[in-house]
C-alpha cells in the first residue's frame, strides 16, 4: 500500500510541475490556459500520421502512395501473390483514370516469356548501356539513404540484373557492391568527382567511367523534389565516410548550389555534355524537371541540326522523390510526370530524331500498369525510387529528411541501420524488380505486343470527365515533323527520300 502511495504522490507532483511550467512558459498559447491537458493535443498532432496511415483512411486514400500500393510492394519483394480478389477498390470512372485497350488475340506467355527486345542506350558510344530490363533504380545519395539501404539495393539490383543510380552524393563502395550496372549522377556540387576549389575533376571523372560496373554518366540539372533548389544533407548525416566520399567536411551540412556554375545557357550545357562525352566511353545523359517547353524542343533541335547532346534524358515528374525540400517547389514547380514526358518524347518526335535518344520516367511509379503508362506516352525506361524503398522495409514515415528514420533507410544513425539487414533484403529487391518487370510483361501480353518497347499511346484511353474517355494518342496528338526536319537531307533518307504523312508516330 505504501508503494502505491508512493507512485500516487510522484505522479501528482509530476504532474503539478508540468502544469507550472505549462502556466509560465510563453512558447505555446493553448498550454497556458490548458495546463497538462492541452499536451493530449500536441500528443495526437505526433502519432496522426501513423493513426491516418494503419486505421482511420483507406486503401486508396493516403499521399504520397496509398496502402494498395505499398502493400503490392511489400507482397512483390517478399515473393507473396500479389493478386487482388473481388474486384478493383479503384473508381474507373474518375477524372484521370487510364484504361489500356486489351486485345481480343493476347501474346501467349511461351511466345514472349520476356522483353523480345533489349534496350540499348547510347548505340553509337564506345561502350553502349544493354539492357533487359525496362526499369531502374532512381538516384538516391548514399548520405541521404544509409550505408545499409544502399547495400541492399546494390546487392538486390546486380542479382536482379539492373542498373542503380548513385544520385548526386558521389560514388561509394557501396553501390558497387552488388556487382551490377551503376549509373554515375553528377549534381551541382560535383560530389565525388570535385576539387578543393569545387571545380569538376576531370580525370577523377575519367577514372570513374572506365570502372567496367558505370554504364553511364548523369548530369543532374534539376531533380522533381526541389526543381530549381540544390540538395541539402543536413549535418548529422554527414559522417567521416561521407564526408570523404563527397570531399566535405565532417558534420557540416552539406548544401548543393541549384545549380551548375559550368553553364548558364543551353549551347553551355551542351558544350558540358560533350565535354563529358569525350572524357568517358559510357553513354551520357542529363536529368531536367520539364518547365517551358522550349527547353525540349531546343535540345532535340540541336541533336537534330548538330549532331550534338545527350544520349538520353531523364525526365523527372514533379511528383517529388526522397529529397527533402519546401512545400511550394513540391507543391507547385514543374510539370508532372504524365505531362512532362510527353513534351520531351514529342520534341524529339518533332524534330525527326526520337530514334536516337532514350527517355527516362521517373515520378511515384510502383507497378508495372503505372510503368506501362509511362512507357505508353512516350518513355523508353523508367526509374523507381520509393518502390524500392518499400521493398526494404521503408513504411513511408516521412521522416526521411530527420536522420529518424525507423526502418533504417534513410538514417545514419548505427542504431536505427540495425534493423536493415543487405544480405537478408537484398532478395527482396530482386524479388520487386523482377515482380515489376513481369508486371509490365503481362500488360504488354495482354496487348497482345511482344515487346514494352512496342507501347504507344494508341494503346489506352484516359477519363477526362465523368463519361468522357479519349484515346491517349487524341488526347496527346503525335506532333508533325517541323518543316526543317522534313527538309533535312538526313531526316529524309530515313524516310525513304520522299516527303512522309506529318505524324511519325511509333508502330
Amino acid at each position: 500500500m505504501a508503494t502505491l502511495l508512493l507512485i500516487a504522490l510522484g505522479i501528482v507532483v509530476v504532474l503539478a510541475a508540468s502544469a507550472v511550467w505549462d502556466i509560465v512558459q510563453t512558447n505555446h498559447a493553448i498550454l497556458r490556459v490548458y495546463p497538462v491537458v492541452g499536451r493530449l493535443r500536441y500528443l495526437l498532432e505526433k502519432v496522426g500520421p501513423e493513426l491516418r496511415q494503419y486505421i482511420v483512411t483507406s486503401d486508396l486514400a493516403e499521399r504520397p502512395y496509398h496502402r494498395a500500393q505499398r502493400s503490392w510492394a511489400y507482397r512483390a519483394a517478399k515473393g507473396v501473390d500479389a493478386a487482388v480478389g473481388f474486384g478493383s477498390q479503384q473508381d474507373l470512372g474518375q477524372p484521370g483514370s487510364y484504361h489500356f485497350l486489351p486485345s481480343p488475340f493476347p501474346m501467349l506467355h511461351s511466345e514472349v516469356p520476356q522483353d523480345a527486345r533489349p534496350h540499348v542506350v547510347g548505340p553509337h558510344r564506345p561502350r553502349p548501356f544493354v539492357t533487359r530490363s525496362r526499369i531502374g533504380i532512381a538516384p538516391m545519395s548514399f548520405g541521404a539513404l544509409s550505408e545499409a539501404a544502399v547495400r541492399a539495393l546494390a546487392l538486390g539490383a546486380g542479382e536482379a540484373g539492373i542498373a542503380i543510380n548513385t544520385g548526386e552524393g558521389g560514388l561509394s563502395p557501396h553501390h558497387l557492391s552488388g556487382g551490377g550496372a551503376v549509373i554515375f549522377q553528377i549534381g551541382p556540387a560535383k560530389y565525388g568527382v570535385r576539387t578543393p576549389a569545387g571545380d569538376l575533376d576531370w580525370d577523377r571523372l575519367r577514372a570513374i567511367g572506365s570502372d567496367p560496373q558505370i554504364a553511364a554518366i548523369e548530369i543532374k540539372v534539376s531533380q522533381g523534389a526541389k526543381p530549381g533548389k540544390g540538395g541539402i544533407l543536413p549535418g548529422a548525416k554527414v559522417t567521416p565516410e561521407i564526408a570523404a566520399i563527397r570531399g566535405i567536411p565532417v558534420g557540416e551540412a552539406s548544401l548543393s548550389p541549384n545549380r551548375f556554375s559550368d553553364f548558364s545557357s543551353l549551347p553551355e550545357l551542351i558544350d558540358f555534355v560533350e565535354r563529358v562525352k569525350a572524357t568517358v566511353p559510357v553513354p551520357v545523359g542529363v536529368k531536367i524537371v520539364v518547365g517551358d517547353a522550349s527547353f525540349a524542343d531546343d535540345l532535340a533541335r540541336t541533336l537534330a541540326e548538330e549532331d550534338r547532346g545527350p544520349d538520353y534524358v531523364s525526365v523527372d515528374g514533379a511528383e517529388g522523390g526522397t529529397g527533402a525540400a519546401p512545400m511550394s517547389l513540391t507543391d507547385h514547380m514543374g510539370l508532372p510526370l504524365q505531362d512532362a514526358i510527353v513534351v520531351v518524347d514529342d520534341a524529339y518526335r518533332r524534330w525527326g530524331v526520337r530514334e536516337r535518344i532514350s527517355i527516362i520516367g521517373a515520378g511515384r511509379i510502383v507497378t508495372g500498369a503505372e510503368a506501362a503508362f509511362t512507357l505508353a506516352l512516350g518513355a523508353d525506361m523508367v526509374n523507381i525510387g520509393r518502390g524500392f524503398l518499400f521493398s526494404i522495409g521503408c513504411i513511408q514515415a516521412l521522416r526521411c529528411h530527420t536522420n529518424e528514420c525507423p526502418t533504417g533507410v534513410a538514417t545514419q544513425s548505427a542504431w536505427r541501420q540495425r534493423g536493415l539487414v543487405p544480405n537478408d533484403k537484398r532478395s527482396r529487391v530482386a524479388n520487386y524488380a523482377m515482380a515489376v518487370n513481369e508486371d509490365l510483361m503481362v500488360v504488354t501480353r495482354s496487348l497482345g505486343l511482344q515487346s514494352p518497347a512496342d507501347l504507344t499511346r494508341e494503346h489506352l484511353e484516359v477519363v477526362v470527365a465523368i463519361g468522357q474517355r479519349m484515346r491517349a494518342s487524341d488526347l496527346y496528338p503525335y506532333p508533325p515533323l517541323t518543316l526543317q526536319a522534313m527538309v533535312s537531307p538526313e531526316v529524309m533518307s530515313r524516310f525513304g527520300g520522299e516527303q512522309q504523312p506529318v505524324y511519325w508516330a511509333a508502330s
